[in-house]
């Protein structure tokens, strides 16, 4: 009965937290601290949600995934190295740990090697949350980084497998023919139509695959992805992701809601949460070592790392289990939650000026840079073309045919996506891979030659950032953004651009065109 209290609290608290310029999410975490405090709620029932909000996160990882980015070293490896490096450091912390306050001192070694891996896991849903507020999940930082978080989360399915003492069922034998399934889902997709059948049928896919694995014994967020994966790189992915997106940011309020209601700990568990806190301080370090030491560029080498600098709900579901087995003493579990809740609190300004802290200090950034670079970071050309469209969408890609109608061979698109950028320039189109929102890109874009860029990006905030970027780089020739509210639109006039508003034109232009196909 009182759920209602926790939804106003948490809308509170989000909003607050967003009028000092903080994401959401963090009021949401404060909530669930105030909620358990004043204990109101039902902490199943935010649980139950929180699941949902996972299960559809992985699920749509899963549509958008790209298995060949898994299999690249910057991906796996690194995953791997920085788990080497983090869990001894963290087992030294952990020890000291227990030496300082006898209360958190664990019955063994084992134990704190145990709490070490747990905590060496980053957030999934944090860093999608990050991406998908700044509009660069298709960005190769963004691609990276959720491979290195994929990496992680199948090593914490195997480990939450092993050591649950249920060896998966006889049946689970029968999941390997799930891609044989394949069409059939691609067909129940496509006759779903475009309505509340379409997010009806998402939801059900990711549900009851998820339920399906846990009925042999294995993880069911393991089952989410994989159907995802299933139902990826089809006409219609793209349309279930963009249905189901506020879905799953609407359920995932629960996880960060559920953080809280373990509770606040004694004063000892407390002050050994904010040592683990502190020592978060070296995970961007570490990542941005490794990755630049694969041949990253020391851009996205600092977005990746920025993203990861937290600790993962995996790692909590890990010693949760631990201490259920009793290996791991429970009040551990709570200090886990809270090194988590303040991980995110100390992540979330890093990445609200991830751009900023690189604009400032790329000098020193690229030092660290190798001299060789993986072919996707080589910086492209745009050429002599004097018109540029940044974002090749279905709106980008229009405007790009449109304006090559008027000046051939003097257009070129830019595409965030390596993979879309490829496609685009095998159908003949002139396209580069490059990110609007990367300032090494723009300097050496010859700005001065350029005449005209449309900015046709999804994300408002993605497409603002772009445009300030433009006029700190002083470009000369105007600039062209796609909006969709009419608040958007004042905005973006009032640094001097030309404004479309898809929506408000979006009849004028069908009344342009149908005027124009029958004469």
């Amino acid at each position: 009965m009182f759920e209602p209290v926790v939804i106003l609290l948490a809308f509170i608290a989000g909003m607050a937290f967003r009028g000092f310029g903080y994401p959401p999410l963090l009021g949401y975490l404060l909530a669930g601290f105030l909620a358990h405090e004043m204990e109101i709620g039902d902490a199943t029932t935010i649980t139950l949600i929180a699941d949902l909000g996972i299960t559809l996160l992985l699920f749509t990882i899963g549509l958008k995934l790209n298995l060949k980015e898994l299999m690249a070293p910057q991906v796996w490896a690194v995953a791997g190295a920085q788990m080497a490096i983090v869990i001894p450091l963290t087992t030294l912390v952990i020890v000291v740990a227990g030496l300082v306050f006898p209360r958190l001192a664990l019955p063994n070694t084992g134990a704190a090697w145990l709490l070490a891996f747990a905590l060496s896991f980053s957030s999934t849903v944090f860093a999608v949350k990050i991406f998908d507020e700044r509009g660069e999940n298709a960005s190769l930082h963004a691609a990276i980084a959720i491979g290195i978080l994929i990496v992680q989360d199948l090593i914490a399915v195997t480990y939450l497998v092993v050591s649950s003492g249920k060896l998966p069922s006889l049946f689970a034998l029968g999941l390997l023919a799930l891609p044989l399934l394949r069409p059939v889902l691609i067909y129940l997709l496509r006759l779903a139509g475009h309505g509340e059948l379409l997010v009806l049928f998402g939801i059900a896919a990711a549900v009851g695959t998820a339920e399906l694995f846990e009925a042999v014994n294995l993880k069911g967020g393991l089952g989410a992805l994989i159907v995802g994966v299933l139902l990826g790189n089809t006409e219609k992915t793209s349309e279930l992701y963009k249905n189901l997106i506020n879905f799953k940011d609407l359920f995932l309020i629960g996880f960060f809601l559920s953080v809280g209601y373990n509770g606040l700990p004694s004063g000892d568990m407390l002050l050994a949460a904010v040592a683990l806190s502190l020592l978060i301080f070296l995970r961007p370090i570490i990542y941005f070592l490794l990755l630049t030491a694969f041949k990253l560029r020391a851009r996205t080498a600092l977005l990746a790392g920025l993203s990861l600098f937290n600790y993962s709900e995996f790692g909590l579901i890990v010693a949760a289990l631990a201490a259920a087995s009793g290996q791991l003493p429970p009040q551990w579990v709570t200090t886990l939650a809270l090194a988590m809740a303040l991980s995110f609190f100390i992540s979330v300004p890093f990445n609200a000026m991830a751009h900023r802290l690189y604009a400032r200090f790329s000098m020193v950034l690229h030092k660290f840079e190798r001299a060789a670079r993986l072919p996707e970071e080589r910086q492209a050309s745009l050429g002599a073309a004097d018109n540029v469209v940044v974002g090749m969408g279905r709106v980008g890609s229009g405007a790009y045919q449109y304006l090559q109608e008027l000046y051939p061979d003097n257009v070129v698109g830019v595409e965030e996506s390596v993979d879309k950028a490829e496609q685009h320039v095998g159908h003949g189109i002139r396209c580069v891979h490059g990110d609007g929102g990367d300032q090494d890109f723009w300097e050496q874009a010859n700005l001065s030659e350029r005449k005209l860029i449309l900015v046709c990006l999804t994300n408002h905030k993605e497409n603002l950032e772009v445009v300030k970027l433009l006029r700190q780089l002083n470009f000369p020739g105007r600039i062209a953004v796609v909006s969709q509210f009419p608040d958007q639109q004042k905005e973006l006039q009032a640094l001097g651009c030309v404004t479309f508003n898809l929506y408000a034109e979006a009849g004028h232009g069908f009344a342009e065109h149908v005027l124009e196909q029958i004469g």
